[in-house]
């Protein structure tokens, strides 16, 4: 695979640093864990789900937790010293995972719930009123009226 050097990048911006890490790490696609297999998809127009395939593990195994714009979920089966019987064949992976999921600005998880072997983890995208765009009326060169902005009180005259 061929390596790209972003340091240019770092040099010659600011502010930019989420989105040079997101890169390299998008870059450095090798090293990338495959278990367990998930979906993402969007359930709505600013909702999403992400549902990870979690055979074996039950509620206590299994820790979600978000940090920063970061979902990790984490699962933790302790071994079964009750069964008596030999394996001959493993091939429902019993391993220790975890996986992390970077979330986009106002993104929030809403809910999780574990239903015949498969997490469901519920996303919504909330953006604040105050990010939201605002049309800004263009005064008149005639009248001496200060700019009005869409959603605020104007005070009498």
């Amino acid at each position: 695979m061929r390596q790209f050097d972003l340091a240019p990048l770092y040099r010659s911006t600011v502010g930019f640093d989420r989105l040079f890490s997101a890169l390299d790490q998008f870059v450095s696609a090798d090293a990338v864990p495959t278990y367990p297999p998930y979906n993402i998809e969007r359930t709505g127009e600013n909702a999403y789900r992400i549902t990870v395939a979690v055979a074996g593990f039950t509620e206590s195994d299994l820790t979600i937790e978000v940090k920063e714009n970061a979902l990790t979920l984490k699962g933790e089966r302790s071994p079964d010293t009750s069964r008596k019987a030999e394996v001959l064949h493993q091939g429902i992976a019993a391993r220790g995972f975890e996986r992390r999921f970077q979330l986009a600005d106002y993104v929030q998880v809403t809910g999780a719930a574990l239903e015949n072997g498969l997490l469901h983890i519920d996303l919504v995208r909330e953006i604040p009123e105050a990010k939201k765009p605002r049309q800004i009326q263009i005064a008149t060169s005639a009248g001496t009226k200060a700019p009005v902005i869409e959603g605020q009180v104007q005070a009498a005259a």
